[in-house]
């Protein structure tokens, strides 16, 4: 069963692009919006293990040159 989850990503001003066709070509990463507010970017990712979830955000998409901050929220079935 699949995991998803939305990530929510603040981005350093002038590197936004380049930071967002990285995080696109992603494996894992589903969807990826531009949004005005407190964050610039929500991202759709899913991954069938909190393993490689957690790999994907901490040592994939934090390591993105222009990532400054980032968000997790898990979905769940209640």
């Amino acid at each position: 069963m699949s995991m998803k989850t939305f990530v929510l990503l603040k981005l350093a001003p002038g590197k936004e692009q380049a930071a967002v066709r990285t995080i696109r070509s992603l494996e894992g990463v589903t969807e990826v919006y531009m949004v005005f507010g407190g964050w610039d970017m929500i991202l759709a990712a899913e991954s069938d293990t909190v393993d490689k979830l957690s790999s994907l955000i901490v040592a994939r998409i934090r390591a993105v040159d222009g990532v400054s901050a980032t968000e997790t929220l898990v979905t769940t079935n209640l």
